[in-house]
C-alpha cells in the first residue's frame, strides 16, 4: 500500500476535486517501530511509528492552520463494526480546508514537504479520503 497519492490520484484531485470547502479524512495505521532511511539521524532514535508521526504532525498542524484549515475531529478507532481486518486503524482525523486549492498549496509547500519523511517513517498504511465539507463547512 502506498503512503503517497499516485500520479492519477493527484491529477484527479487537481482537475476534478470538489469545489468549495473540503474535509480530508485521514485513516492512520502506525508502524510498531518507526522506519527511517539509514542516512537520517532519527534512524538511531528507536521511536515508535506513532512518535514519528507526531513529529510530522507538529509541523503539519501549523501548515494546516496557515492554509486556513483545522482539525474538525480526531481520535482513536475503537472497533470495527462493519468490515474486515483491513479496516483496523489506530487514529482517524478529519481536517477541514477552505478549498482543495488551499490543500494542494499546503501539501506542496517546502516547510510541509521537509517533514513528510517522519510521516513515511511512522505509517504502516494510510488512506486519505477527500470529501465535500457538507455540514463541516
Amino acid at each position: 500500500m502506498s503512503l503517497m497519492p499516485s500520479p492519477e490520484q493527484m491529477k484527479a484531485m487537481v482537475e476534478n476535486g470538489p469545489d468549495g470547502p473540503i474535509v480530508m479524512v485521514n485513516l492512520l495505521k502506525f508502524r510498531t517501530n518507526a522506519v527511517y532511511e539509514p542516512s537520517r539521524p532519527e534512524a538511531r532514535d528507536g521511536i515508535s511509528g506513532a512518535e514519528a508521526y507526531g513529529r510530522y504532525g507538529v509541523v503539519a498542524q501549523k501548515c494546516v492552520a496557515e492554509a486556513g484549515g483545522g482539525i474538525v475531529w480526531g481520535g482513536p478507532q475503537a472497533l470495527i463494526f462493519i468490515g474486515g481486518a483491513e479496516q483496523d486503524w489506530d487514529q482517524v482525523f478529519c481536517v477541514r480546508y477552505p478549498s482543495r486549492q488551499a490543500f494542494l498549496k499546503m501539501v506542496s509547500a517546502p516547510q510541509y514537504l521537509d517533514v513528510t519523511y517522519h510521516r513515511t517513517a511512522g505509517l504502516e498504511r494510510t488512506a486519505l479520503l477527500c470529501c465535500s465539507a457538507g455540514t463541516a463547512a
